[in-house]
């Protein structure tokens, strides 16, 4: 054990894990999905062929060692809930294990949560029960792989009162998107602003910046008198990026915590999936041989909740009614029959039938697309049903005439709603 009270567990399990608590922020819309997030929070979007993007916070937690884990919900949060319950509550009390479900409720005056920093506020009785050293404030909306462990440990080497964990990006990604900071020479925070439109360069490097990933660890006693102060003022918007971190900088240890791959030191993969295009390009990168994001590395499990489904069937094999998939991700209980799909991730339990052709798309679980239908750079929500002949992302003029939306990088969203099939509410 070292001075920093570190057991060596291949994994960073140490003492400090042990002694954290994490509180996932889960409760944003994620308006900029648009109909995608009509009826989800944006932590309960589907990712990556059988995920939601909580899955990976989440998972980050439990391989990383932080088996203490509240997850804070208030937009629309149904799914998200039923999901949270059927594929994480196996914990053992116990052990002092558990994931949390704290649903804004009001449990401090008569508001919902006002932003992060208040949604923080207004579980703080909740917090103190558990007693943490440390408490890991993530957010739930970023698919990423990540090891908490040693964010911990600097964090502690630093004897940092909050660390702020950050990547490079280039300037004009993060300008107006991203809260951007300025370090010294150590780390240290001396300039923070949230989603400037000129983002300040890193040191020696005029093409890039250091943006926060939304992930914060905090001396828990620090963390009490910041969000109670925060709380007291009625001018702030209580947001960690808008209104706590420039509030202390200039007089607390602050310190940013730079994000990489721990085997090659270069940037890690992070992805904000926060528009329509960036989410069907993160999905698209994972029809690649070897993609950036492995879900098949068993060091590292992506858990999520999953229904018990047969395997993906591939059926017929005559000339032009062949059921086939190239460079594609076909989840369980899915039936290609007699349809192609090419670079495409197809979700569980679809139906592609007889002369379809499903290309660079991204198709929610329990769908199906009748015959002879051709859809390109397409994302199809969960339960739609294409009608037969119908083509989408071919001719953009005639998908837009036909209600649906199409993205400025030319992707079409296809949801239920818009195909006049109400699986949400009837009139």
């Amino acid at each position: 054990m070292n001075s920093l009270g570190l057991v060596d567990h291949g994994r960073n399990v140490s003492l400090l894990t042990r002694q954290t608590l994490a509180l996932i922020l889960a409760g944003g819309r994620g308006s900029r999905l648009f109909e995608l997030t009509t009826w989800r929070a944006k932590p309960a979007v589907y990712f990556g062929g059988k995920m939601r993007i909580i899955d990976f916070p989440l998972s980050n937690c439990i391989n990383s060692g932080v088996r203490r884990i509240g997850v804070l919900t208030q937009y629309k949060a149904h799914s998200l809930i039923r999901h949270l319950v059927h594929g994480w509550s196996g914990f053992q009390a116990g052990k002092r294990e558990f994931v949390e479900i704290l649903p804004a409720s009001q449990r401090v005056g008569g508001e919902w949560y006002q932003g992060t920093a208040d949604a923080v506020y207004q579980n703080l009785d909740i917090i103190r029960t558990h007693r943490p050293t440390l408490v890991l404030v993530l957010a739930g909306d970023h698919v990423y792989k990540m090891d908490y462990g040693p964010l911990l440990a600097w964090h502690a080497q630093q004897r940092a009162d909050m660390t702020v964990c950050c990547i490079e990006v280039p300037r004009e990604e993060a300008a107006g998107q991203l809260g951007v900071m300025t370090v010294d020479e150590t780390g240290r925070v001396i300039a923070f602003d949230e989603k400037p439109e000129e983002p300040a360069p890193l040191p020696g490097r005029d093409d890039v910046c250091l943006a926060s990933m939304g992930n914060y660890v905090f001396n828990t006693d620090f963390l009490y008198e910041q969000v109670i102060q925060d709380a007291d003022d009625a001018s702030s918007e209580h947001d960690f990026g808008k209104n706590v971190i420039p509030s202390i900088i200039d007089r607390h240890r602050v310190f940013a915590y730079p994000f990489r791959d721990p085997q090659t030191g270069l940037q890690a993969y992070w992805r904000d999936v926060g528009t329509l295009d960036a989410y069907w390009e993160a999905n698209m990168e994972l029809c690649s041989v070897s993609p950036q994001l492995d879900l098949y590395d068993h060091q590292w499990p992506v858990y999520t909740h999953q229904y018990q489904l047969p395997p993906a069937k591939f059926v017929f094999d005559h000339p032009g009614r062949r059921g086939e998939a190239f460079e594609s991700l076909v989840s369980a209980g899915s039936i290609i029959s007699g349809a192609s799909v090419r670079k495409s991730l197809i979700f569980s339990n679809c139906k592609l039938h007889s002369h379809s052709v499903v290309e660079e798309s991204v198709v929610l679980p329990d769908c199906q697309v009748m015959k002879h239908c051709h859809l390109r750079r397409t994302i199809v929500d969960r339960g739609a049903v294409i009608p037969e002949g119908m083509e989408i992302g071919i001719d953009h003029a005639a998908d837009r005439a036909r209600g649906f939306r199409v993205t400025e990088g030319g992707r079409t969203l296809v949801t239920p709603d818009m195909l006049g099939q109400e699986l949400h509410h009837t009139r």
